[in-house]
């Protein structure tokens, strides 16, 4: 669909799905070696930044879709276009792959021929009227067979990655992927990017729903969900780190080699919306509020630091005592 002057419909929505994990390489990766292995094209380059954080995001690429969209009240709707997958890496440890769409109101009611959609990547067409809502909550609660699966195109790149020959395949230790589903409805020009919900489902399963305006890029909502699921992993993985150390029941040896990880890898990554585009960083809010992200990261941390404390005590006399 087009407008009266020739130019694309803008969208109405945009859906997206984070896959996250660790890095299978037992040393983090240097940003040259980033650069390596995020060069998906070889017509750009990859985008790499020291500062605040070692960040490395890779072009976009492409993925031809023709094929029903998810829909929560069960409509047959059929879209063509492409869908846009990226990969980024945080501090050379935590790859994210992300595939993302947007979509019109309303498409043709038949299909063009691909030049027309080629030249305009990442976004998906319907036939006839999108049912915006339906779509939305038809994407957050995953793809059916026969519908457009984001989650296999963003796992897609990221199993490619992985067999990368820098990689050893060596992790320094053991953790589960999560994947984070998205969908932004848009709103007008001049109001304000809401958070309106984020919930955590089972099998490491999150889902976020935006209202963004108009001018907001998709890209840049993409951003921002992979940094949300960057430190929802983050969280996860601590969590699941202390409560499988059983920390009250190893000796004090056990229980620094179970922190260990935590404290090598891990605790100097937590650096929210440092690279979340500035109109929407404010939304970080939300999360700060409730769940309350920071607050329950530095409990966390604390809880890590005295218990290394506390173990570093019998350890230290034991040690004087023999020397």
């Amino acid at each position: 669909m087009t407008t009266a002057l020739g130019q694309p419909a803008r969208p109405v929505l945009a859906c997206g799905e984070v896959r996250t994990c660790l890095l299978p390489s037992f040393q983090a990766l240097d940003g040259r070696a980033a650069a390596q292995l995020l060069r998906l094209r070889a017509d750009e380059h990859v985008r790499v930044s020291e500062r605040p954080n070692l960040y490395a995001l890779s072009p976009e690429v492409l993925t031809g879709v023709d094929c029903r969209l998810p829909t929560s009240n069960g409509a047959k709707v059929r879209a063509v276009g492409t869908v846009a997958t990226r990969v980024a890496l945080t501090e050379g440890r935590l790859l994210q792959s992300t595939a993302y769409f947007s979509a019109p109101a309303a498409g043709p009611d038949t299909r063009r021929p691909w030049g027309h959609y080629l030249v305009r990547p990442g976004v998906v067409e319907p036939f006839g009227k999108l049912p915006e809502q339906a779509t939305a909550e038809g994407v957050l609660r995953g793809a059916g067979r026969g519908e457009l699966d984001l989650g296999t195109i963003a796992e897609s790149l990221l199993t490619r990655l992985l067999r990368h020959p820098l990689l050893d395949r060596k992790v320094p230790f053991k953790s589960r992927r999560t994947h984070l589903r998205w969908a932004a409805r848009r709103i007008p020009e001049g109001e304000r990017a809401e958070l309106t919900r984020f919930t955590l489902a089972e099998d490491g399963l999150r889902t976020v729903e935006l209202r963004l305006p108009e001018n907001t890029p998709v890209s840049a909502a993409a951003g921002l969900c992979e940094d949300l699921a960057l430190h929802d992993w983050l969280l996860t993985t601590v969590v699941h780190m202390l409560d499988s150390s059983r920390l009250a029941a190893a000796d004090g040896r056990a229980a620094v080699q179970a922190l260990r990880p935590a404290v090598d890898h891990l605790l100097h990554l937590w650096m929210p919306h440092a690279q979340v585009d500035r109109s929407l960083v404010h939304l970080w809010e939300v999360l700060e509020r409730e769940p309350g992200f920071t607050r329950q990261w530095q409990n966390l941390v604390q809880r890590i630091r005295d218990q290394l404390a506390v173990q570093a005590i019998p350890l230290l006399h034991q040690a004087l005592s023999t020397s």
